[in-house]
């Protein structure tokens, strides 16, 4: 069974006024992007989790805990962590902290929610 998770900003912690964001994005959108998103994990048969960071220095311990004692086949990370330009240096933590704890995984990136089923199974 292949196995993703799913890495973003906890949606408390979005500035949606950003307009590198996608308009009209909000807190309940992403809830429900992300329930859809592990739904289709699923039906595809896929074991999945979601991993909300936050935009501080608990995000690397974060996303570390989070992949410690699983092989990924595949992270995914959410586009409100890699599209505004002001998340670069976060974006970046957050990628070699997935490189250091999931060297096997794959990684890819959505643009909303509910595509992250599409964006992981171009690379599983």
């Amino acid at each position: 069974m292949k196995r993703v998770v799913l890495i973003g900003l906890d949606p408390a912690t979005v500035d949606f006024s950003d307009p590198a964001l996608p308009p009209g994005m909000t807190a309940e959108k992403i809830h429900a992007g992300v329930e859809l998103a592990l739904a289709d994990f699923a039906a595809r048969g896929w074991h999945a989790q979601n991993c909300f960071i936050n935009p501080d220095k608990t995000a690397v311990p974060t996303v570390e805990r989070c992949l410690a004692g699983h092989v990924y086949d595949c992270v995914v990370i959410g586009a409100g962590l890699r599209l505004p330009p002001s998340r670069l240096v976060l974006f970046e933590a957050v990628v070699n902290a997935i490189h250091r704890a999931a060297p096997q995984a794959a990684i890819a990136f959505n643009t909303r929610p509910e595509d992250s089923g599409a964006a992981a199974a171009r690379c599983v």
